[in-house]
């Protein structure tokens, strides 16, 4: 099943700088071939289920193994069953509504 999710991973416990498990976080879900669009506040991923959980997962043992005795993370999870639509998509219809 291809979903689309919004992903903030909020290591607690380890100061004020949050950046560099942020990008640990980037490169986990790069590796693991999924497409992805940085915010401000998050990370927008598409691709198949369980390479998107598996790669949640990746980036909570990670984060842990870099020192972070906590981490509170918010998710927004989309599926769709009538067609496929990708992040791309989502943005443009809402674009082409602008102009």
């Amino acid at each position: 099943m291809h979903v689309i999710i919004d992903l903030c991973v909020i290591p607690v416990g380890v100061g004020i700088s949050t950046s560099k498990y942020v990008a640990a976080c980037e490169r986990i879900l790069t590796d693991a071939g999924l497409k992805t669009h940085l915010h401000a506040y998050g990370t927008n991923v598409e691709g198949e289920w369980d390479a998107v959980f598996a790669a949640v997962k990746r980036c909570h043992e990670v984060v842990h193994e870099m020192g972070a005795p906590r981490i509170a993370t918010t998710l927004r999870v989309g599926t769709r069953t009538d067609r496929l639509q990708t992040m791309d998509d989502k943005v443009r219809s809402v674009q082409q509504k602008l102009t």
